[in-house]
């Protein structure tokens, strides 16, 4: 179902962007990758067994943003699929954080979506079709201690796409939203640098692998959204029938940063 889609991944440089170009291109696609670091973003390619592009790029500049998109529809023609992708993440206090970092993260984690999204959409919007697939967390519908910055972040991410899904109803262009929990990638480098929280959810971390599975799945099948592990979403739902006590095991089983 992949065979010859223009797949255009932002973050793809490392972890599961990088994982999801590879992956995407054995299902017969042609990705392009895109990050800030083109040296990262090259070696990142060299895993790449089919036809691909690299495509330096700050989620963070609207420049940035809409040269990388141009280049990209006047190289290739099209993008069929975007990846939402780029995003990091601190683990504070809301009281610690610096305010120059909830900025950062929101600027990045939030409006780096909703810039690339907006870059690409009437592309799609002329061609009558087309995918975008958006990297949330699970982060963004429950929160736990220390991540107020990236889970705000997070939940507006879910807030923007939810909303795009009705607007974009019947154009021919789906939306769709991939939930994981904490995934063993070089993410928590800068959210977690001291590895205690890594220690803390060894058991429950998803291996980079599995999401990339899944991210390229979920371009195949269309679907609207997807929570990783599963378990966690049935977790989720009960959170939103009896969130008083959800709190109350959070703060008891779930503050591990």
């Amino acid at each position: 179902m992949l065979t010859n889609k223009i797949v255009f991944i932002t973050g793809a440089s490392s972890g599961i962007g990088a994982l999801a170009a590879r992956l995407a291109s054995e299902r017969g696609a042609v990705p392009i990758l895109a990050a800030r670091s083109e040296a990262k973003l090259r070696r990142a390619a060299e895993a790449v067994p089919g036809p691909h592009g690299i495509c330096p790029l700050d989620v963070g500049s609207e420049e940035s943003v809409e040269a990388a998109v141009l280049k990209v529809i006047e190289e290739y023609g099209r993008i069929d699929i975007l990846i939402n992708n780029a995003g990091y993440g601190r683990f504070e206090t809301a009281e610690e954080m610096d305010l120059a970092d909830y900025e950062g993260i929101m600027n990045v984690n939030y409006l780096g979506v909703v810039r690339c999204t907006k870059a690409v959409l009437p592309h799609m919007r002329r061609n009558g079709s087309g995918q975008i697939v958006t990297v949330a967390s699970m982060a963004g519908k429950f929160a736990t201690a220390k991540s107020a910055g990236y889970a705000a972040s997070k939940h507006a991410v879910l807030g923007f796409m939810n909303s795009l899904r009705q607007e974009l109803h019947g154009s021919g262009i789906a939306v769709s939203s991939i939930n994981p929990g904490p995934i063993d990638t070089p993410f928590f480098e800068t959210a977690d640098p001291g590895g205690s929280y890594i220690q803390n959810v060894s058991r429950f971390i998803l291996p980079p692998e599995k999401v990339a599975r899944e991210m390229v799945r979920i371009m195949e099948t269309r679907r609207d959204e997807i929570d990783l592990p599963r378990y966690l979403g049935i977790v989720i739902r009960l959170y939103g029938l009896m969130p008083r006590t959800a709190d109350k095991l959070a703060r008891r089983f779930l503050n591990l940063k």
